[in-house]
C-alpha cells in the first residue's frame, strides 16, 4: 500500500535503543540525562494535555510520581527509547485510586471519563488512547501504544508461565526472568488478521455484539499456531461469515495496543456474495458497494457508521474508496 506507514501508531523512526536495556550504567546515565522524560500510565490511559488532549503529558524523571508514586504493574520506568536523542520512559501509577470520581466507564469500550491527578498541573488528564489516539504525532502515538503494550503485559505476566514462582523485570522492562527455573519471558504481541474482502465493487463488513448502533467493520480474527496470514483470512471470513475466499494479500500492517496484538491487513477476493454469519462470532455481516461506502465515510448514511477513525479498517476501506492499495 502507498504510504503504508502512515496507519495510526505505525513506525515513526523511534530508536528503541535496545543495546543498552541490559546496560545499567547506561540506562542510569539516561534517567539522569536532563531532558529525559516520562509518559505516566494510569490504567492503561495515557497522561495528556493541551486544549484538544492532543500531546502528551511527558513529566521530567525527577517528578514525585516517578520517583515516588504509587506504583503499579511495575515498580520501575520502562525505557521505551530514544525521541530525537532524548530519553523516554514509562512508568505505571496504576494503583492510585481518584477520590470520589465516577469509575464506572473506566476501561469500558467507550470511556469518554478524564482522570486529573492533584500533583500533576491543571489540563493535565488520563485518557483513554482510543479516544485521542489520531490526534497525537506518529511519534506521540508510537511512544504510546508501546507504553500500553508493554505495561498491559506486565500487569498479566507477573509469574513465571514455566513454574509459576514470581518474575523479576530486567532488560529496561522488555523481559521478566525467573530466579527460580531461569526461563525468560518476553512481551506479548498476538498476530491478528484484519480483511479487506472484495467482490466486484463491493466490501465485507459485519459487527460484533455489544457494538455501538450503526458501527460496523472489516472482519478480523487471530492467526492459529502453524497457520499463515493467508489460511487465517480464508478460515477467519469462512468461520465468521460463510464466505469461500480465493487470492489473498498483504497490504499494511498496525500495532493495536488494545492490549496487544499487531494487525495484518490483508486484502481477499471472495468467490462467491452468499454470507451465512455465525452469531457466535459476529452479529451481522452485509456487502456495501463503492458509491454506499462513500456515503457512510461522508457521514450520510442513514444507518451505517464508518470503522473507527485511527483503527486499520478505516484506514485500509478509505486507501481502497480513493483507489491506493497497491
Amino acid at each position: 500500500m502507498k504510504h503504508a506507514e502512515l496507519v495510526t501508531f505505525g513506525s515513526s523512526g523511534l530508536d528503541r535503543a535496545a543495546q543498552i536495556r541490559g546496560d545499567l550504567d547506561k540506562l542510569a546515565q539516561a534517567q539522569a540525562h536532563p531532558q529525559a522524560r516520562c509518559l505516566l500510565l494510569w490504567r492503561g490511559k495515557p497522561l495528556v494535555q493541551g486544549e484538544a488532549l492532543d500531546r502528551l503529558g511527558l513529566v521530567p524523571m525527577d517528578h514525585d510520581l516517578v520517583k515516588n508514586g504509587p506504583g503499579g504493574s511495575i515498580e520501575e520506568p520502562v525505557f521505551l527509547g530514544l525521541s530525537d536523542g532524548d530519553p523516554v520512559f514509562a512508568q505505571d501509577i496504576s494503583e492510585w485510586s481518584p477520590d470520589g470520581m465516577d469509575m464506572s466507564q473506566v476501561g469500558g469500550f467507550v470511556d469518554p471519563s478524564e482522570q486529573q491527578h492533584p500533583d500533576l498541573p491543571q489540563g493535565y488528564v488520563f485518557a483513554e488512547l482510543r479516544r485521542i489516539m489520531t490526534r497525537l504525532s506518529a511519534r506521540e502515538a508510537e511512544l504510546a501504544a508501546a507504553a500500553k503494550a508493554v505495561i498491559g503485559w506486565h500487569e498479566t505476566h507477573r509469574f513465571c508461565a514455566r513454574c509459576g514462582a514470581p518474575s523479576e523485570v530486567s532488560q529496561a522492562g522488555w523481559q521478566r526472568s525467573c530466579p527460580v527455573c531461569g526461563a525468560q519471558h518476553f512481551p506479548r504481541t498476538d498476530p491478528v488478521v484484519i480483511m479487506l474482502i472484495t467482490h466486484g465493487d463491493s466490501v465485507l463488513i459485519g459487527r460484533s455484539p455489544g457494538w455501538p448502533e450503526g458501527m460496523y467493520s472489516l472482519l478480523a480474527g487471530f492467526v492459529e499456531p502453524g497457520e499463515t496470514l493467508e489460511a487465517a483470512v480464508r478460515r477467519e471470513v469462512m468461520e465468521e461469515a460463510g464466505v469461500p475466499v480465493g487470492a489473498v494479500s498483504y497490504l499494511s500492517s498496525q500495532p493495536w495496543p488494545f492490549p496487544a496484538s499487531l494487525m495484518f491487513g490483508c486484502a481477499g477476493e471472495a468467490l462467491s456474495r452468499e454470507i451465512t454469519i455465525d452469531p457466535v462470532e459476529i452479529e451481522d455481516a452485509i456487502w456495501v458497494s463503492k458509491p454506499e461506502m462513500m456515503q457512510v465515510f461522508a457521514g450520510e448514511h442513514p444507518t451505517l457508521l464508518p470503522a473507527r477513525k485511527g483503527a486499520i479498517a478505516h484506514f485500509l476501506l478509505q486507501n481502497w474508496l480513493a483507489d491506493t492499495l497497491d
